[in-house]
């Protein structure tokens, strides 16, 4: 449980919930616990988006020991909601998944052509004539020749690339 207690109500300050609905903070005020004075626009996004009657009977349908869990996730949602409107932290969720294909697609082409660089010293008959070099480049790894090279280096990254321009 939070460790701001419902003890708000003995003291002067109430709780962000009941100072913002502007009533007084009553000894047992479900939301004291979980949004205290130092806190009011935690409790500003959850009203705006969930409303204060909702979030009451929530916290009254939950055991006490889920409720901070449930506030904090109505928190989150709310934050998210105010930053975004339409989708809330599905969109946040649906960014950061896209994150992740882009970086797991970079990290397989880097395995590939770590794969095909360790496979020119197994093998070094397939590519005679051939030496394989670190060259600058942008951040996608890819094989490239030297004219590539040459403009890539002007834009200062990585690229993996043949020395004699094949």
């Amino acid at each position: 449980m939070s460790s701001y207690s419902s003890s708000s109500a003995s003291s002067n300050s109430p709780c962000a919930a009941c100072k913002f609905l502007r009533r007084k903070c009553m000894q047992g005020c479900i939301f004291a616990p979980y949004f205290p004075p130092e806190e009011p626009q935690k409790f500003f996004n959850v009203h705006k988006i969930f409303g204060a009657s909702n979030v009451t009977k929530l916290l009254n349908e939950l055991l006490p020991h889920q409720r901070e869990d449930a506030v904090n996730s109505l928190a989150y949602e709310a934050d998210a909601r105010m930053k975004d409107p339409v989708y809330g932290c599905v969109g946040a969720i649906s960014v950061l998944q896209q994150q992740v294909q882009l970086l797991q697609k970079e990290l397989d082409a880097a395995n590939a052509n770590l794969l095909k660089y360790a496979c020119s010293y197994c093998h070094p008959s397939a590519h005679a004539g051939h030496q394989q070099v670190l060259l600058p480049y942008h951040s996608s790894l890819q094989w490239s020749n030297n004219s590539d090279n040459e403009q890539m280096r002007e834009k200062g990254g990585y690229v993996y690339g043949d020395v004699d321009g094949s």
